[in-house]
């Protein structure tokens, strides 16, 4: 007897959900190493966030996949500067709470448009730098094509318009630019950026406004900013290519 052939795209959705099925329950997820060592880092993301005034009051968030079907959120109504590890929720990819004693932030929404949208995000960290954020009171992003440190790690930084924060309005505004850019601008709000780790996503913050910064800084000299050739930015590309890294102008 002949064996049957399975076409392959019904064996990949069987394989996929045999993975997913596979995954532990919640509680275990939550009180695993590797989600204790997501929250340190978490933590520690955090608290550079609030020392570098990057974040006030309780804003901003930070959120990180763990898995295919869970991942770890800040809450609402918590400074960043003085989280502990018991602060740090365990939600599904809808949004539900599974462990954890605080309530999530509305704004775990937008995070969740960004996972959806792109496989490749495995962190997000969204705040409120001010030199970014005066970018984002104009809806305008920095000028690209400038800074070599800045083209390598960003590019074109994609601008969403305003919507309420916190509402599914909201977190949609992102939905047409999470594959090919990884920092954000939320037009009258802040700034998201995503990378594959919680650390790597908070050095694109640091970047994002240290760049928003220098051009401001570089405009008060008085004299034309010098492009990096056009030759020069395809060399550029071709180092994020090799990184993995996203950027609009790749083909």
């Amino acid at each position: 007897m002949e064996p049957t052939l399975v076409p392959a795209e019904v064996q990949g959705k069987v394989e996929a959900y045999t993975q997913v099925a596979s995954e532990p329950a919640p509680a275990a997820v939550s009180a695993s190493a590797e989600a204790e060592s997501l929250r340190q880092e978490i933590i520690s993301s955090g608290r550079k966030l609030w020392e570098r005034q990057y974040v006030d009051g309780n804003a901003g968030n930070i959120s990180a996949r763990i898995g295919q079907r869970y991942l770890l959120c800040t809450p609402t109504r918590v400074s960043k500067g003085e989280m502990s590890a018991d602060d740090i929720c365990l939600s599904d990819m809808e949004g539900n709470i599974l462990a954890g004693n605080r309530l999530r932030t509305s704004e775990l929404l937008l995070h969740l448009e960004i996972y959806k949208g792109n496989a490749d995000a495995r962190a997000i960290v969204h705040c409120h730098p001010p030199y970014a954020t005066a970018f984002a009171l104009t809806g305008s992003a920095p000028p690209f094509g400038l800074h070599s440190e800045y083209e390598t790690m960003i590019g074109p930084a994609a601008v969403a318009p305003f919507e309420t924060p916190g509402t599914r309005a909201f977190a949609e505004t992102v939905r047409p630019f999470v594959r090919d850019h990884n920092t954000i601008v939320l037009s009258n709000h802040g700034i998201v950026c995503w990378a594959d780790t919680v650390t790597h996503a908070e050095w694109l913050v640091e970047t994002f406004e240290t760049y928003c910064r220098t051009w401001l800084i570089a405009q008060q000299i008085g004299r034309p900013m010098q492009p990096i050739p056009d030759a020069k930015i395809e060399e550029i590309l071709a180092i994020k290519r090799r990184m993995g890294l996203p950027d609009s102008r790749m083909v």
